[in-house]
């Protein structure tokens, strides 16, 4: 395994905060201000892109938000002994593939939601077309991103890992295993008992919402140069912090505000889907992803004080208030 380093980041090492909660703001605050330019670089093309669509791919991309999977991704890198600066091109690619199954979870066909990261959708910014396009445009720049920026003798595995996350056993699938519980093309889950309907919503989110973030993860640990220990630890704190994520977001949308969450609250609700509340309640949920937390920072005991910013940032997604 490799051994951890302090020095070569491109943000400051925050090994040294005592307080999870300012631990958490700093890094995201670092993680915002790193990527913000690099995220910007990477919507620079040639006369040859189409002003429009390169319009709602920076309306997407470059929309404020928390920038977890970027933040992991990095956070990855340095925990086991490499820098942020190693890390940048698979923090942009997964960003891309998420801004991009956002623009086309929000689509009328899909979710159909008119407010993201306290913006107009981009199919209600600009039009449905176009962001359907957009969203075409950001997946295959997130392989290039990769395919440019890692090193001949991690690509392949960097391209596949990312892949794997975005493909039909993964993003997507969960997405159309959602909609299909959603739409009634598959037998009512609702009507099954109350353990049936958890595991068939971990098995969506683990899909839908956690993939990306073990991807993150896993190409963070791969830029540095992590080995089969150091990626396997990364697998076990992704899964935990996945599923404590979905939970701690069903319970924002069930007790949350727009004005917070700078997206539409209470919809889950309004169509009868399945949430974890809803189905063991609120208290249980809590509960159940204060657990998670704790698995997933015990899964990067092995990296010591440099996991101090994924540990705390474990802990710091179910308490949240956006």
């Amino acid at each position: 395994m490799n051994s951890p380093a302090s020095s070569g980041n491109s943000a400051p090492a925050t090994a040294t905060a005592t307080d999870a909660e300012e631990l958490v703001r700093k890094t995201l605050a670092d993680v915002e201000a790193f990527m913000a330019p690099r995220l910007e670089a990477a919507l620079r093309f040639s006369d040859e892109a189409a002003p429009r669509l390169v319009a709602a791919m920076k309306h997407v991309l470059l929309a404020p938000g928390k920038r977890l999977r970027p933040a992991l991704a990095l956070e990855a890198a340095r925990t086991c002994g490499g820098t942020w600066e190693q890390a940048v091109p698979a923090a942009v690619a997964v960003e891309m593939i998420h801004a991009y199954s956002l623009v086309h979870d929000d689509l009328p066909a899909m979710d159909d939601d008119d407010l993201r990261r306290g913006l107009p959708t981009c199919h209600r910014a600009f039009d449905e077309a176009t962001a359907i396009l957009c969203g075409d445009a950001l997946q295959p720049l997130a392989f290039q991103t990769l395919a440019t920026g890692f090193p001949p003798e991690t690509v392949g595995e960097a391209c596949r890992v990312l892949a794997q996350a975005a493909g039909p056993e993964a993003l997507v699938g969960g997405q159309a295993d959602d909609l299909a519980a959603e739409r009634g093309w598959i037998d009512d889950v609702t009507t099954q008992p109350a353990d049936a309907q958890v595991a068939w919503m971990e098995r969506i989110h683990r899909r839908k919402t956690g993939c990306l973030f073990l991807a993150s993860l896993d190409l963070g640990c791969l830029a540095a140069g992590g080995d089969a220990t150091s990626r396997q630890a990364f697998a076990d704190y992704g899964r935990a912090f996945g599923l404590a994520f979905q939970i701690a977001d069903d319970l924002l949308d069930a007790e949350g505000t727009e004005a917070s969450m700078g997206k539409r609250v209470g919809k889950d609700a309004e169509r009868g889907k399945l949430t974890f509340p809803t189905v063991i309640g609120n208290a249980a949920s809590r509960s159940r992803a204060e657990q998670l937390a704790t698995e997933a920072a015990t899964a990067l005991a092995i990296f010591g004080e440099p996991a101090a910013p994924l540990t705390a940032l474990a802990r710091w997604i179910v308490t949240r208030t956006s």
